[in-house]
């Protein structure tokens, strides 16, 4: 079973502390392009914010702005006034904790740049072993401290190998 007519995704939405921060770490560090900014966004008198979004109903979406994001997925990323407080920033070991990767066709070069750029990466790149044979990893922080993963495996990963369809792949992207 599936969705029906589901064919991959689209983008991924994330609330930071200060979009105008955000905004020049994505364009100028990163390197994403801002498509387009919106808001804000209100719901004084009804529940429209509580459920549609699942937030307190007197919340304001300050506003967000959306990002392509070279050939993956791009992102949305929000600023709120939320009207019942802020929740601390999850871990990756907390319910709801995550991370974004970034593919890269040349990770210590990537690394290199972002520590030039003052940008805190977490360590020195790890080599996956097992089903990840292949990838080579390491994690940085956003300067509002979300975590984001650099990852490369330009001759694929081990698990690939015996994959019954690619459909993937960066030497060979999907046409």
């Amino acid at each position: 079973m599936a969705i029906p007519g589901m064919v991959g995704t689209d983008h991924i939405g994330f609330t930071v502390p200060d979009l105008d921060q955000a905004d020049r770490f994505f364009v100028d560090v990163i390197g994403c392009t801002r498509v387009y900014s919106l808001g804000p966004f209100a719901h004084p008198d009804d529940d429209w914010m509580a459920e549609h979004l699942g937030v307190h109903p007197r919340t304001v979406m300050r506003r967000l702005n959306f990002y392509r994001v070279g050939t993956g997925t791009n992102f949305e990323v929000f600023s709120y006034e939320p009207a019942d407080g802020q929740q601390p920033q999850p871990r990756n070991s907390d319910i709801g904790g995550h991370h974004i990767a970034f593919y890269v066709d040349d990770l210590d070069a990537a690394v290199a740049y972002l520590r030039a750029q003052g940008v805190r990466v977490m360590g020195d790149p790890t080599a996956s072993s097992a089903a990840s044979r292949g990838q080579r990893w390491v994690y940085f922080l956003s300067p509002w401290g979300m975590q984001f993963e650099l990852v490369s495996f330009p001759d694929g990963k081990e698990y690939e190998r015996d994959a019954p369809v690619l459909l993937w792949h960066p030497k060979h992207p999907a046409e």
